[in-house]
């Protein structure tokens, strides 16, 4: 059975940090490049950012480079991303997804999880 199960959402206040995590049974989750979304109020989901299958591989939409850090334990199967300086802009519901293919496109992704909120006051 495929699960992706995300936590750590919560609220935080503006320039706060909160990380996110990603627990994925997804067959041999090594062979899998993970990534992150995020769905705000009101607007599409849009790609955050994804991770290698290895790891050694990082890609960032422009809006969070510098702030926010993917990353993976495969021998734990876990995905993680931290997020630093927090604006009032990424709140949203973040989702994590599995894929098996180097791609942003949310189409690709095989699997997801069901989303953790994360809002950041003023």
């Amino acid at each position: 059975q495929v699960q992706v199960v995300e936590s750590g959402g919560g609220l935080v206040q503006a320039g706060g940090s909160l990380r996110l995590s990603c627990a994925a049974s997804v067959g041999t989750f090594s062979g899998y490049y993970m990534g992150w979304f995020r769905q705000a109020p009101g607007k599409e989901r849009e790609f955050v950012a994804r991770i290698s299958s290895s790891g050694a591989f990082t890609d960032y939409v422009d809006s969070v480079k510098g702030r926010f850090t993917i990353s993976r334990d495969n021998a734990k199967n876990m995905v993680y991303l931290q997020m630093n300086s927090l604006k009032s802009e990424d709140t949203a519901v973040y989702y994590c997804a599995a894929t098996t293919i180097t791609t942003r496109a949310e189409r690709n992704y095989n699997y997801w999880g069901q989303g953790t909120q994360v809002t950041v006051s003023e």
